[in-house]
């Protein structure tokens, strides 16, 4: 599980076998990242978890507005590690049955609502109590519709997606402000380093 801080608000990553925070406290820069191709990096509210298990059949349709069809996909789905059959040719604007690139576990994704372009950086750092955490840092429009959507949303999970895989699934605790998000949990330094890279595309 992971968590996500932004100012003077935290929020809950809910990634399988995490616990994590984000918070909006200025910390010691560590390894940062900016941003390349952020149009790459999409956010997308998680509108379900979906049972985990293997894929039981051919691929279907992964983009229907139909609770069928979404079930149907999320059944076929194969989580397996390796680049996800879409590659990131999803379209922004309609739901996304996708897995998450680490755990496997299976979600339903609203449209996006923000992407990376929305970012500046992302960085790998220790916090003060040493443990690791990756810094967002959006830019100013992003920082006011980041604002915008965590304060609408608490209590509700964003995904962060590159490629058409989730990276992350935090869990809003309350509205972020101020443009710096934290995600902290359980993970080492280097882990921590190769999730703000994967945010920043590079």
């Amino acid at each position: 599980m992971r968590i996500l801080c932004g100012a003077v608000a935290l929020v809950l990553l809910a990634v399988t076998g995490c616990q994590s925070g984000v918070s909006g406290q200025p910390e010691p820069e560590g390894d940062s990242f900016a941003v390349k191709d952020g149009s790459r990096l999409r956010f997308r509210p998680v509108l379900a978890e979906l049972p985990p298990g293997p894929a039981t059949g051919a691929a279907a349709n992964r983009q229907s507005t139909d609770p069928a069809e979404q079930q149907a996909a999320a059944a076929a789905l194969d989580c397996s590690p390796g680049p996800d059959p879409l590659d990131g040719r999803d379209d922004p604007a309609l739901p996304l049955v996708g897995c998450d690139s680490v755990q496997g576990a299976k979600y339903l994704l609203g449209p996006v609502f923000l992407t990376g372009a929305d970012l500046g950086k992302a960085n790998a750092r220790l916090d003060q109590s040493g443990s690791s955490m990756v810094g967002l840092s959006f830019t100013d429009a992003g920082s006011r519709k980041w604002a915008e959507w965590t304060a609408a949303n608490v209590g509700k999970q964003v995904a962060m997606v590159l490629k058409s895989r989730v990276l992350t699934a935090p869990m809003i605790q309350s509205a972020i402000t101020g443009g710096e998000t934290q995600i902290t949990g359980k993970f080492t330094l280097p882990e921590a380093r190769q999730l703000a890279r994967d945010i920043a595309g590079v």
